[in-house]
């Protein structure tokens, strides 16, 4: 008999585990084979291997990388996480160089489960506070 996960703990290990230390072997464990992401910005990645390529490219910029769960609103198979993402900017991001600035924004997560593991997730990130911080936001520009 296979044990259900719930949404939360899946949420939890995704974040602490995979994005925080990293660890990526954990994605092989919580990610579905076919599992679907979409960030904020850029195409949709596929599978495990599809996601770290995502990881190693936003770590890459922001070395120290963390994501802060503020909460978790879960129902069934599904889940909303609330977040706080940090980092310093020492690489190339969203097409910027490196400006060294610890940038911070936040961010709403969609995850869908199976009760094993995560099969799909959305990630709308606040964009314009991170094109703000580095210096290429305009606030008054809205279109």
């Amino acid at each position: 008999m296979t044990m259900t996960i719930t949404p939360t703990q899946l949420i939890e290990r995704f974040y602490h585990e995979l994005w925080n230390k990293p660890d990526e072997a954990v994605a092989f464990e919580i990610l579905h084979a076919d599992f679907r992401f979409r960030g904020s910005l850029g195409p949709e990645r596929r599978g495990p291997e599809g996601f770290l390529d995502y990881l190693r490219s936003v770590r890459d910029a922001l070395p120290d990388f963390i994501c802060i769960i503020q909460d978790i609103v879960s129902e069934n198979r599904q889940a909303v996480a609330r977040m706080e993402f940090v980092g310093t900017h020492d690489g190339v991001f969203y097409e910027m160089f490196p400006t060294h600035k610890k940038i911070t924004w936040a961010g709403a997560a969609f995850f869908k489960t199976d009760g094993a593991q995560i099969t799909e997730l959305w990630v709308l990130g606040d964009i314009d506070a991170i094109k703000q911080q580095l210096g290429t936001g305009d606030p008054t520009n809205f279109g």
